[in-house]
């Protein structure tokens, strides 16, 4: 298993950063490198909602898996190719001053052999520089929203 994490400090309080992620079917409107996304599911939150995002050609379903409201979302993502056995990011907010620290962790898992473990290393750095431009985004749109106030 590879694990990447990215961490940015924003200056909204925890309930405004979980306002725009808990929104599943809009992460298209603040994630730059995110070009369309939708829910496949009647249940909009928690556990068990699912969306499907695209990114390019590149199209996959996320499930719900952790749902803890101002805290942590966590979701399975499928649809990658198979030599990927498992992909899981998860977002967490840690409480910082009057801001919050945001997290954004990919665990992904190609098995355990010395080929596999480099795939998943790749994969890690691609998803590393996904994760960078989605926290920039939400940073971008709570600024934005800051802003409005």
């Amino acid at each position: 298993m590879s694990t990447v994490e990215r961490t940015t400090s924003v200056t909204a309080p925890p309930a405004d950063v979980w306002e725009v992620l808990s929104d599943l079917a809009a992460i298209s409107s603040w994630a730059p490198n995110v070009d369309h996304s939708c829910l496949l599911t009647e249940q909009e939150s928690g556990v068990g909602a699912v969306r499907r995002v695209q990114t390019g050609r590149t199209t996959v379903v996320e499930t719900v898996t952790t749902w803890t409201p101002d805290q942590l979302l966590s979701y399975a993502i499928t649809g990658l190719p198979p030599v990927i056995r498992s992909l899981t990011n998860t977002w967490q907010l840690e409480p910082d001053g009057g801001g919050t620290t945001v997290s954004l962790t990919s665990q992904i898992d190609a098995g355990p052999r010395p080929p596999q473990k480099a795939i998943a290393k790749a994969v890690g750095r691609k998803l590393g520089s996904a994760s960078d431009q989605m926290l920039a985004g939400l940073a971008d749109r709570l600024k934005t929203q800051e802003n409005a106030s």
